[in-house]
Formats: structure tokens, sequence, C-alpha cells
């Protein structure tokens, strides 16, 4: 491998953009770093993410306060059981005066979609969604219809409560690059928040100022285009993957698209910690946070109480890693 060789990209504007965004990010969302890293790998990575959390833990804050620090439109969208289609991507309305019909764009035109406690629409709302996520694009009534760079979904859902919720399709969890998981704050994060909400420093990130524009984003991304991956990490991401579809202790298995996945949040982690080559490390650490949400426990792991990551933990650590 080439983990002792320098880098010969430069990535300090990279790293001081990301440093600025955690900076900010960390002044509201208290004692969740690994669940910040994960948000702005998914952003630097054109990825969307699925954020799963009891009530509480500032899931939907974390989402406001991304949109605010970059230069982009932001929307939010309230799921709920009655919710349509037609109130997510829009619809095509008559207009008598011009004899024709117009289509109204609906919330889901953005650059930051938040969709809130996504869990509480039905499958055909679900379904509005398939297109947009994986083609950035809307087609209705047989036209297409563009989505503006950047287009990022950040949907939030509540593991506890099941009354009045949908199971996500398979097909739509796919489409999530992470799902990342927000537990209960540290006693001493949680005596911070308190700090930050008695003398009310927590309403100021509303004036926060944008530190990332559009224009940005896009020469970051083509930056870590340039980001190598030898031809053994690539095995190595593709052993993972194939280690979930042929274990007994899974129902269901990871895509390639988890691959994909893999590689390229991969790619964003090496170049915020600076290199222009992924290593092992960089795989191990983003594999959990990108298979969680796609494989299924068997009914037997299910009964002996294993969760998700303690199967794909077990799986990985019987994957040679590469050095």
């Amino acid at each position: 491998m080439e983990t002792n060789f320098e880098s010969r990209i430069d990535f300090s504007q990279l790293s001081e953009k990301v440093m600025l965004l955690r900076e900010r990010m960390a002044k509201v969302i208290v004692g969740q770093k690994e669940v910040v890293d994960l948000l702005l790998t998914a952003l630097l990575a054109d990825g969307h993410v699925l954020v799963e959390g009891v009530p509480g833990v500032a899931k939907t804050l974390m989402a406001k306060v991304l949109a605010r620090l970059i230069d982009a439109r932001f929307s939010r969208l309230q799921f709920t059981p009655d919710l349509m289609p037609s109130d997510v991507i829009g619809t095509s309305v008559f207009l008598p005066s011009a004899g024709k019909f117009e289509f109204r764009k609906g919330p889901v035109f953005t650059n930051i979609l938040l969709a809130d406690e996504i869990n509480r629409s039905p499958a055909k709302t679900q379904a509005a969604l398939f297109e947009v996520m994986e083609e950035r694009q809307i087609t209705c009534d047989g036209l297409e219809y563009k989505m503006e760079f950047p287009f990022i979904v950040v949907a939030t859902q509540n593991p506890v409560e099941h009354e009045g919720t949908y199971r996500l399709p398979e097909a739509q969890l796919d489409r999530f690059m992470f799902k990342i998981l927000v537990d209960y704050p540290e006693r001493e994060d949680e005596i911070a928040v308190l700090n930050l909400h008695h003398e009310g420093i927590i309403q100021q990130w509303t004036e926060e100022k944008p530190v990332l524009s559009v224009t940005e984003l896009a020469a970051l991304r083509e930056k870590i285009k340039e980001v190598r991956v030898d031809d053994k990490i690539k095995s190595f991401i593709v052993d993972i993957i194939r280690t979930t579809r042929n274990s007994g202790w899974l129902y269901l298995g990871a895509s390639p698209r988890a691959s994909i996945a893999v590689m390229n949040g991969a790619k964003v982690y090496a170049a915020v910690q600076g290199r222009d080559f992924v290593v092992p490390e960089d795989v191990l650490y983003l594999a959990p946070a990108v298979l969680r949400h796609r494989v299924q426990l068997s009914a037997e792991k299910e009964l002996e109480g294993l969760v998700a990551d303690q199967v794909i933990a077990q799986l990985m650590a019987k994957v040679e890693i590469p050095r």
C-alpha cells in the first residue's frame, strides 16, 4: 500500500472548510462528533443520509444547521400518513387564462431537503422520492425536470415509536448513503446543552453566516475525484460487501450500490485527512454506516437479540485487511 507516501494533491482548502463547518456545527450540536463527520462526508460525496434517534436528540436541528452553513436553498417536509406524492414533487395545474397545464414544483425542488419523520408516510408517498434520490430528476406527465446542484436528502426517523409509522421500502433504504445513529449525549455534553439554552446561545445558530458556497462545494467535489483507490482497497471493499450476501446470519445482504457508497465515502474521508489515497482504516470506519440499513438479520439472530451493527462487525472481522 501507499500509506507511507506524502499526498501529491493539496487538500488544505478542503480540510480548512471541513474544520470550519465542524466548529460552527459543534457550537449547537454538542458531543456528536461522529454524527457531524458522517453528515459532512455525505455532503461532499453527494450522498443522502438517514438520521435515526429517539425524540429530542437534535436530529432536525442538525439538518437545519448544516443547511444554514451552506449557501444553498433548504426545504423542510413533514411526513404524515395523509401526505400525497403530489405534496412532495408537485403537480400540474390547469390555467384557464392560458388554456394549458402548468407544473407547480413541490418542496423537493431545493438543494437540501429535510424529510422529517420520513417513516410516517405510506409506500405510495415514499415512492415519490425513488427517482429524485437516484437520478436527481422528477418525471411528471411525461416531462423530466432536473434538480439543481446540489441535491441532498436528510431524512429523520424515530426508532421507538411505531404507531402510525411505515417501514421504509428496501429500494428507498438502499438510496441512502449512510444511516447515522444519534444516541443520548454524555453527562458533560448534556450539561453543556443546558448552558446553551440557559444563556440563549442556542437560538443564535439562525444568525450564522454560510461558510461554503455552491460553487466551492462543486470545486471540492471535483478535487475529491482525484483521490486514488488502490486495486487492493477496491477488492477489500467488495469482499466486505460480499460477506453480507453469503452469511447465514443475514436474510438480506448489501447491493453493489453499497460498494460504491463505501468507496466514494472513503475518498472523501481520506481527502479530509489530507491524503490523496484511501487506506483500509477509511473503509473500516465508514462501512457500518453504509451497511446497517441495507442488511436484514435472519430470524434466529433477531431472536438472539443481536443488532445489525454487531453482525456487521463480526463479518468485517473475517475479511483480511490489505497492507
